[in-house]
């Protein structure tokens, strides 16, 4: 299923693509969880960091198989709105799905973060 674009992608930069896809299918997953559950799962703030978390996984996903110069850049972006969006995860520690999430947030975060130790 993963597409290579280019022929110089590490096993770094395919690990760092398999988490933010990973991170990618969670919050979607999680948003949709959220919409059934309602009521605090609603909350705006919660909705909206899980699409831009989201969003972002996937931006970043494109710029690392494009073979962008400005991946290591949205590596950087992205594992922030990672951890911001795990800390808003983590909220709700008693649930077991926003909690897998959160996991997947860190993982990704850790791995976006470990593409600015390579050299370019």
């Amino acid at each position: 299923m993963m597409m290579m674009m280019t022929k110089s992608m590490t096993n770094e930069m395919q690990m760092c693509v398999n988490a933010c896809m990973e991170c990618h299918k969670m919050c979607m997953e999680t948003m949709t969880y959220c919409m059934t559950k309602g009521s605090k799962y609603m909350d705006t703030t919660m909705m909206t960091m899980l699409r831009d978390c989201a969003e972002m996984c996937m931006m970043c996903t494109n710029m690392m198989m494009a073979g962008s110069e400005f991946s290591d850049r949205t590596c950087m972006l992205c594992a922030e709105m990672c951890d911001r969006c795990a800390t808003t995860c983590e909220k709700m520690s008693d649930d077991s799905k926003m909690m897998e999430c959160a996991a997947a947030c860190r993982r990704c975060a850790e791995s976006c973060r470990s593409m600015q130790m390579m050299p370019v």
